[in-house]
């Protein structure tokens, strides 16, 4: 959803989807000339007027990459200020239930082990989430219990 109050910057809600699969996690790769282009991410995106953040991200996941996912719990919501917008970025454990990752818009897609992660580069808001993996809070054992 994004809103802009009067003289103020432009707000985003967002979402990304840690994706689950033997024991890897899925990061995409932004696309040149986009914002943050050449960093890494998690899947997800932009909240479009009246959708759930969890049907938004459901719908970005189908969109981008071909994949239907079981969320199975809620992360971390993270607040960014950038210098044009501010972001809160909503992270959620997910699972692939149907289909094959495919790169649908041409991103750069990955699988990488937890331990990994901070060897890509990712925005500031993904920092937090890559945190919460490492120290465990957040794992695929964790993430499958309901």
């Amino acid at each position: 959803m994004r809103r802009k109050p009067e003289n103020k910057k432009i707000h985003l809600d967002v979402t990304a989807a840690v994706v689950w699969e033997k024991g890897k996690i899925l990061i995409t790769r932004r696309p040149s000339g986009t914002h943050m282009g050449g960093y890494w991410e998690f899947p997800g995106g932009k909240r479009e007027d009246g959708e759930t953040l969890e049907q938004c991200l459901k719908r970005e996941l189908w969109e981008e990459l071909g994949i239907r996912v079981e969320i199975s719990k809620p992360i971390v919501s993270v607040h960014h200020e950038y210098e044009d917008r501010t972001v809160t970025l909503h992270a959620f454990s997910c699972f692939v239930v149907e289909g094959e990752t495919v790169a649908k818009e041409s991103q750069e897609i990955c699988w990488v082990i937890p331990e990994k992660l901070p060897t890509y580069r990712f925005p500031p808001p993904d920092e937090e989430i890559i945190r919460r993996i490492i120290d465990r809070e957040c794992d695929e054992a964790i993430g499958r219990r309901r």
